[in-house]
């Protein structure tokens, strides 16, 4: 009943999707936005420890909740570690009505061909296997898109649908994100190369075999509405690639269909000193103003 209750929830309840996957090179940013310096920590545990606190604390805040929140993707040392006596998935799920993700791949390949493809990841069989069992619904996998170049879209789409296959095949949901850089000069064409892509994969699908995608805002406002309405896709979610959260707000609100799944857009504001009340306050308000841009 669990997996029924969470696929109707991510299919069509109001919300969006909380993205709390930082890991890496990115959690030491992460980190300084949220008032927490490099000299207040030592060495990658003690990193870890401090961003599992200020995840925790976005996730047990009052504000956090399954009426706003319909999904977060977590990092996997996220997963494995537990809040207040439960293991991170099951927490969301059995405490907060949110419905847990995973971030699955290991990180960006060097630039080729104007893409950046998903690194190697030989043990994902045991890592799907070990999500299953802490009760998690669905993963995530990014590659980037830096040029409009066909060769290069063509195959970040190919892999992210060939690992997506074995995602399926393993009873999780996968959210196929390939982003495309908001810097880029070729933006634009990149997402037309990209939807039609897209599109392909998609039709090649089984009929009952469903997939999430997560997008970069697009330069052209219902852009993606093709892939929205798609019979294979169960959601499609946009990624705040650096915009401001106002920023990201305005450009998601008209993008009909598409609910948000920010990352630096959820937690900007939220700062480590602030007072309990002050945080709440904070988060509420920054989840409000997502959810509102996502009922479009």
């Amino acid at each position: 009943m669990t997996a029924q209750a969470q696929l109707k929830k991510i299919q069509s309840a109001p919300g969006f999707i909380a993205a709390l996957d930082q890991s890496g090179g990115s959690t030491p940013k992460a980190l300084k936005l949220y008032g927490v310096m490099e000299n207040e920590y030592s060495g990658e545990a003690e990193m870890f420890d401090k961003v599992h606190a200020m995840r925790t604390r976005i996730i047990t805040s009052k504000a956090f909740n399954g009426d706003r929140v319909l999904g977060a993707i977590l990092f996997e040392g996220t997963m494995d570690r537990d809040i207040q006596g439960l293991g991170t998935a099951k927490f969301l799920w059995e405490k907060k009505q949110v419905v847990p993700f995973l971030k699955i791949d290991k990180g960006l390949a060097e630039l080729e061909n104007g893409v950046q493809l998903m690194k190697p990841n030989p043990d994902l069989g045991k890592l799907l296997e070990r999500a299953k069992q802490k009760g998690v619904f669905g993963t995530k996998m990014r590659s980037v898109i830096q040029d409009a170049n066909p060769a290069g879209i063509k195959a970040v789409v190919e892999q992210q649908f060939q690992v997506g296959k074995q995602i399926l095949a393993a009873g999780l949901v996968p959210i196929i994100e390939p982003e495309v850089d908001i810097k880029s000069t070729t933006k634009a064409e990149c997402e037309k190369l990209l939807e039609a892509e897209l599109a392909r994969q998609l039709d090649a699908l089984p009929a009952g075999q469903k997939v999430m995608l997560k997008l970069t805002l697009p330069s052209q406002d219902d852009f993606y509405k093709r892939l929205i309405g798609h019979k294979n896709v169960l959601r499609v979610v946009a990624l705040s690639g650096g915009y401001t959260r106002d920023e990201a707000n305005k450009k998601l609100a008209r993008n009909h269909g598409m609910i948000a799944s920010f990352s630096r857009a959820l937690s900007e504001g939220l700062n480590a000193k602030q007072t309990p009340a002050a945080f709440d306050d904070m988060l509420d308000r920054s989840i409000q103003s997502i959810f509102e841009a996502s009922q479009t």
